[in-house]
């Protein structure tokens, strides 16, 4: 038998599993795998070669062995569970980013406090050091044993799922067993770095109409390091949770009787203002014409563009004199019915038409987060409308437009470009087209990009702008879409240079994303700490006694007149008390007034990026105050 390794054969005269081959190239090798592939398909290292093939082995390091450790640690999990909770019924436990999770079904509901019980048993199960074992059953076998034996009903329903004569495989680490595709590592030994996160609820399969079962979230890394390097980052992100800030800082809050509906408060306000002030003024800059239309449209409307019948479960309806009425998920089809209004000549495009618009989306209670998955806000949609010709210029255009915006807030990003889906509207013609069209734009423009096929949105290939946080995450927030199917639904025409109607190309575009989760993304970016023309309260003055009330409030004047957002703090309280509370408000500037200040017309100013300022005069704070306005300084 040969055996092709790392473009080396070698030969052996038996049957041989893949630990064995693994330690007759290097005893490292075969302790740091916990994974092979036979001529490309992923195996278990007790996994017997019986034939001539080539193999790679899956490094416990890597990520394919990452996912590896997290695949058998939920089973770990789940182990623990039935030792100590031996009544449970699980159901299905996946890898997830970082992690994994299982689903349970107890008899009594598990607490926080649990958790450290069923962490302590996994790390005796690890002690243990349980050899994993594979094994399959006919699928009417593994039934029986899932009704009979186990008594799981979730599990007889998935069995059932599988198709008749297929067989079925098992893992079984000791006293526990479980439905499962692989690969898993060789023992219980190698899983040494996990931690338990959370429970939470999760219905079953994810249907509101089944039982709500129970998830428990855990984390789970090759060595311990990683797992002390991810811990500390999530107590950072903890840390600049924007649900903790917003509720900190007054900026938002989500009340019990509107999930998904969030509140602005005052200062929140003023820092969406800003951004759609913002919003508003690049965009007039950059030749965009701003609309608003209605809410709430007839169902004719969306059978028309097709989002009665593909995201019908997501809109929200109502009957209005006797006819049915969705409230908008998306601003695209009041897009086109503007553009319908009257007909348009070649020599009109582009057409930039951009809007601000309210859109309502009904999104499961648990998947709501925050700002970042709420059931209703602002999407900062445009729709270009052009001729063929000067699609890959137009395309230009937005790119750096989305550039410029997202440099202003210190952001870097990357881009995807989602070719064609399998379920889509089209021609071959017009898909390579549009592909090509994205494309030629961004190499010529010389930005770095990544394919992701089958990603695009039904009527069209997009490119997708993944901002990185100061953490090192990425958000999807930017879209560039082509169009080519929405002006023939809807069929917008305009006259060509030949004098015939022609349809238009659109580009459907939006940069933040929505106001409500790029607000979000920013708390937690700046940690509350924004720059200074982004911030709610830019300047707090604080006065030692009574007696200065007086002139604060002149300086307080004086900053307003300059378009400074400016507010004093007068209470009877210790100068050290108010300055605690102000910097832990993430407020940018906190000028004290006492004796020495109100004689020298001065203030003593602290920044809460650069600490003490010392003594400045009012004119000259204002200057500084206003040139780093001005230049959006980070």
């Amino acid at each position: 038998m040969l055996v092709k390794y790392n473009g080396e054969n070698k030969e052996y005269n038996n049957n041989i599993n893949m630990f064995e081959i693994a330690k007759g190239i290097s005893n490292s090798l075969a302790k740091k795998s916990v994974g092979a592939k036979v001529d490309g398909k992923n195996v278990d290292m007790s996994y017997v070669l019986d034939h001539d093939a080539e193999v790679e082995f899956i490094d416990i390091d890597s990520p394919e062995g990452e996912d590896i450790v997290r695949h058998s640690t939920a089973h770990l999990m789940a182990q623990a569970v039935l030792r100590l909770y031996p009544e449970t019924k699980v159901t299905i436990g996946p890898v997830i980013e970082n992690g994994f999770y299982y689903d349970f079904d107890p008899v009594e509901q598990f607490t926080e406090e649990d958790l450290e019980k069923i962490e302590a048993e996994m790390k005796r199960i690890v002690k243990e050091n349980i050899k994993l074992e594979k094994y399959v059953l006919p699928r009417d076998e593994a039934i029986d044993y899932f009704r009979d034996v186990d008594k799981n009903k979730y599990k007889v329903e998935i069995v059932e799922g599988i198709p008749q004569g297929e067989q079925v495989s098992f893992y079984k680490q000791g006293d526990f067993t479980d439905l499962c595709r692989g690969t898993h590592v060789p023992s219980t030994g190698y899983l040494k770095a996990f931690k338990l996160r959370t429970v939470a609820g999760a219905y079953w399969r994810g249907n509101s109409k089944n039982k709500m079962l129970q998830r428990i979230y855990g984390y789970s890394f090759s060595n311990e390091d990683r797992l002390k390097k991810h811990l500390k980052f999530m107590e950072e992100a903890e840390k600049r949770d924007h649900r903790k800030l917003g509720k900190e800082l007054e900026l938002f809050f989500i009340s019990e009787y509107g999930p998904g509906f969030p509140f602005f408060l005052p200062k929140g306000m003023v820092f969406r203002n800003v951004l759609i002030d913002l919003w508003r003024k690049e965009h007039e800059k950059a030749g965009y014409l701003q609309l608003e239309t209605p809410i709430m449209l007839n169902k004719e409307l969306w059978e028309i563009s097709g989002h009665w019948f593909n995201y019908r479960e997501n809109m929200y309806t109502s009957t209005i004199d006797e006819k049915e009425y969705a409230i908008k998920p998306m601003n695209c089809p009041g897009a086109m019915l503007t553009y319908k209004r009257k007909l348009y000549s070649y020599r009109d495009f582009p057409i930039r038409l951009a809007e601000l618009g309210q859109v309502h989306r009904h999104e499961l209670h648990g998947a709501l987060h925050g700002l970042m998955r709420v059931r209703t806000f602002i999407q900062d949609d445009a729709h270009i409308f052009m001729t063929p010709d000067i699609v890959k210029d137009e395309i230009k255009r937005v790119v750096s437009f989305i550039d410029d915006v997202y440099n202003l807030f210190g952001f870097k990003y990357h881009i995807e470009l989602s070719t064609r889906p399998e379920d889509s509207m089209g021609t071959d013609e017009e898909w390579n087209h549009a592909i090509d069209s994205l494309e030629a734009a961004i190499k010529e423009m010389g930005k770095d990009y990544v394919i992701n096929e089958g990603d695009g949105a039904f009527y069209g290939p997009k490119l997708d702008f993944h901002l990185e946080d100061s953490l090192g995450r990425t958000w999807q927030c930017g879209t560039i879409q082509l169009d080519f199917q929405m002006p023939q639904k809807f069929d917008l025409t305009y006259v060509g240079s030949d004098g015939e109607k022609h349809r238009p190309i659109i580009i459907h575009r939006v940069i933040f994303g929505s106001i409500e989760r790029f607000i979000g993304i920013l708390i937690e970016h700046f940690a509350g700490k924004f720059p200074l023309w982004l911030a709610p309260e830019q300047v707090r003055l604080l006065t030692v006694t009574e007696k200065f009330v007086p002139y604060a409030e002149k300086v307080s004047e004086e900053l307003a007149k300059h378009g400074i957002r400016v507010k004093v703090d007068a209470r009877n309280e210790k100068i050290g008390y108010k300055l605690r509370q102000g910097r832990n408000e993430r407020v940018s500037y906190l000028a004290v007034i006492g004796e020495r200040e109100a004689e020298a017309d001065t203030l003593s100013v602290r920044s809460s990026k650069e600490g003490d300022l010392g003594s400045l005069s009012i004119d000259k704070f204002i200057d500084a105050l206003c040139d780093e306005i001005a230049t959006k300084k980070l």
